[in-house]
Parts: structure tokens; sequence; C-alpha cells
């Protein structure tokens, strides 16, 4: 007899009632994601403030903390994808959001003993970094394991509407935070969220189906990351949303890295005035969530697509215009239009890859994905550093906003170009 509870395609309720009601586990795992989503919202605002106002650090060594968080991708992102192939994934989210905890609790006490250093964030910044490699790997694996496979459109709306809200409540609430408690003592709320997000994630009920058992042989390993990394280079789709995203992401990064030192210094905002700006500016992140389905049913998924990456993205070049006054409207435009545009993108690219990629492949082909798409932000944080300090910061971010909606010609010559949706068939792995 089997134990229908565990499939993924029961359903209690009719399947008019929605996914939030029908689905216990999932509302616990968007309720962890959303509060997860927010603690890392005010790290990455809150971070390089403790650098730049309680250390002193210059605009390099804030861009170097930026690139920390994202070279473990570089580093280990490829290995972790054959491994989440091989072990539930469950185990690993909680046992990053532990060393999240406690990696972040340290600030705070270290500033409380007057012993914060550089050195300090840099490790934190590393090792969260290395610990949100297997979080996000394991996590983009888990979530076909959860959800049935006509949920998934919807549950990944959910949770990037949810993620996208959770990061612009938190960029404000950083910078307040920051203003009331102290800076340091900002990233106590941080702490919190990731403890939230263990609990949340630990009071899942439905028992995740063990791994495919494979024979292990030597060389394993090293074989299945060729295999991930083939499959990508060798999908026409595949391979054209990672080189989109690497690009993207580099520039990004680029520009973001040196985002809040700009603000502080050459427009002179406050650390809360810098989170309230961010906040709204953050809107068409949220807006991206709310509109990308009724696009993608208006216009098809592959059409919608190029519409949000390669309209949106064209007002970045505001933000590098951004100035003291009215002129901080400029700096919300830009970025309300780079966020809806960029999470809009992501949603449709995400329900694309879970439907097209089988569960057995998912962690090593998101994790060669990842490896590019992410392993090029490290790069994206140097070179944004050392141009906003050769440069200025103003002209810095001038050219690399310019550079942001230039990526995406690599979409527009892709095979998105000639369809109205994209492909939903299982890919043929090679």
């Amino acid at each position: 007899m089997t134990d229908d509870s565990q499939s993924p395609d029961r359903q209690k309720d009719p399947p008019t009632a929605g996914l939030l009601r029908r689905h216990p586990d999932f509302r616990r795992l968007w309720a962890g994601e959303t509060v997860r989503a927010f603690g890392a919202s005010v790290t990455a605002l809150v971070l390089p403030l403790v650098a730049v106002s309680t250390l002193h650090a210059g605009t390099f060594a804030v861009s170097l903390l930026g690139a920390a968080t994202w070279v473990p991708w570089l580093v280990i992102g490829l290995p972790v994808g054959a491994w989440v192939d091989r072990m539930r994934r469950r185990p690993i989210m909680l046992a990053c959001d532990a060393v999240c905890c406690v990696l972040f609790a340290s600030i705070p006490v270290a500033a409380w003993a007057g012993l914060l250093s550089m050195a300090q964030l840099m490790a934190v910044a590393l090792l969260t970094g290395a610990a949100a490699v297997f979080f996000e790997t394991a996590y983009v694996a888990y979530l076909p394991t959860l959800l049935a496979p006509e949920d998934r459109a919807e549950g990944n709306a959910k949770l990037h509407g949810s993620d996208s809200a959770a990061r612009l409540v938190g960029i404000g609430s950083g910078g307040l935070l920051a203003q009331v408690l102290g800076i340091a003592n900002g990233l106590l709320a941080n702490t919190a969220t990731f403890l939230v997000s263990f609990v949340c994630i630990a009071r899942i009920r439905r028992r995740e189906p063990p791994p495919e058992r494979a024979e292990r042989t030597r060389g394993a390993l090293a074989r299945e990351i060729r295999e991930g990394l083939s499959t990508v280079a060798g999908d026409p789709y595949l391979r054209s949303f990672t080189l989109f995203g690497a690009t993207a992401n580099f520039v990004l990064t680029a520009y973001q890295s040196i985002a809040v030192v700009f603000l502080f210094r050459e427009v002179g905002l406050s650390s809360g005035l810098i989170g309230v700006v961010g906040t709204i500016g953050g809107l068409g992140s949220v807006l991206g969530s709310l509109v990308v389905r009724r696009a993608s049913d208006r216009f098809g998924s592959a059409r919608a697509l190029l519409l949000f990456e390669t309209g949106l993205l064209s007002f970045a070049p505001l933000i590098a215009l951004t100035g003291p006054g009215a002129g901080l409207l400029l700096y919300v435009v830009g970025s309300a239009a780079v966020g809806t545009g960029v999470v809009a993108g992501n949603i449709i690219k995400a329900g694309f890859l879970q439907h097209y990629c089988p569960s057995g492949v998912l962690g090593r082909v998101s994790a060669s994905s990842a490896f590019l798409n992410y392993g090029a932000m490290p790069v994206g944080a140097l070179v944004g550093g050392a141009l906003g300090t050769a440069a200025g910061l103003r002209p810095a971010l001038l050219v690399l906003t310019v550079l942001l909606p230039l990526s995406t010609l690599i979409l527009f010559f892709s095979p998105v170009r000639s369809r109205r949706e994209l492909p939903e068939k299982a890919l043929q792995t090679v």
C-alpha cells in the first residue's frame, strides 16, 4: 500500500482552491523563504554600511566585501550541484540556515567587544556565501518534489513575489534598524530571520523522496559535473539563459557594489534615507511578480520574457543621474524598472527550468548555470569597485548602467525571439 499523503500530486481541497490554502507544507516553505529573504536584504544594506561608517573602509574594500559573498559560487558551485543530486535537499537547507544564524550573530558580538574588523566581515561574507551555494542549489531541486507540476507556476510566482516584497521591506528596515540600534546591531534582525527559516523548513511534514541511487565509481563526481556543464552548453535555451544571466549579473553586481557608497558620499543621504529610497525603488520587484503570469498568458512566456528583460532594463542609466532632492526620483524610477524586469524574467526562467529538466539532473543543471550566473558576480563587484575608485562613482555608475540593457542582446538573438511560448518538454540530457 502506498502513502498518498507523500505524493506532491495529492490535493485535499478542490483544484480551484488556492495553493496556500490546500498545501500546508508549501505555506511553511513560503513563510521560511519570505523571512529569510528579509534578512538577506537587511544584510545587503547593513554589511557595507558597517564597513563604510564603522570601519571607514574605502570604495574598493567595500566592493571586496560584496565579491566575497559570491566567490563561493566560482569555487564550489559545480561540485555542490552533483552533491545535491545525491542527497536529500531539506537537511542541506536546514544546516545552511543554522550556520548563517551563528555567523551573522558573531558580528554584533564582536562589535560589542570592540573586536570587529574587516577580516571578520570578509570571513562572514565568504562563509555565508558558501552556505548560500548549498541552500540555493538544494532549494531549486527541492521545490519540484514538493509541488505538483500544475502548481509550480503559482508556487514560483508566490515565492518570487514574497521574496521581492520581503527584500523591499528589508532594505527600508535595514536602514532604520542601523540608524536606531546602531549599524552593527542591525544584523541582529538577520540572525533571527535565519532561525525562523530553520523552524519553518523543519516543520515541513511531507517526506522527501530519496535521491536516485546510482553506482558511484572512481571519477563519478567529475563525470557528473561534466554532464551538467555539457547539458547546459549543448541546449540552446539553457545556454542562452546562462550567458545572459552571467552578463547581466556581472553588470548588476558591479554597479550595486558601489551604489550604497554613491548614495552615502556623492548624494549625501543618511543610512535611514538610503533605506527609504531603496525601498521605494524596489517596488518594481514586487510589481514584476504580480504582473508576470498575466503577461505570460497574454503574450506567451517567450515574448513576455523579452518584453520584461529588453524593455525595462533600458531604464537603468537613470540610476547614475541621481541627485539630491527631486533627483532621487531618477534612482527610484531606474531601480524600479530594473527590479520589475529582473524579477519577472527570473520567475519565467525558473518555471521553464523546473518543467524542462528531469528531477534527477536538476541539481547539477541549475548549479552549472549558477556557476556562471553567480560566478560572474564577484568579478563584477571587483570591477565596480575598481572602476569607481579610478573614474569616480558617478562616471562608473553611468558606464555600468548603460552596459546592462546591452546585455539583453544575448536573449534577443537567441531561439527565444522566434517563439511565443518557451518549450515545456522534458530535456533530453547528454
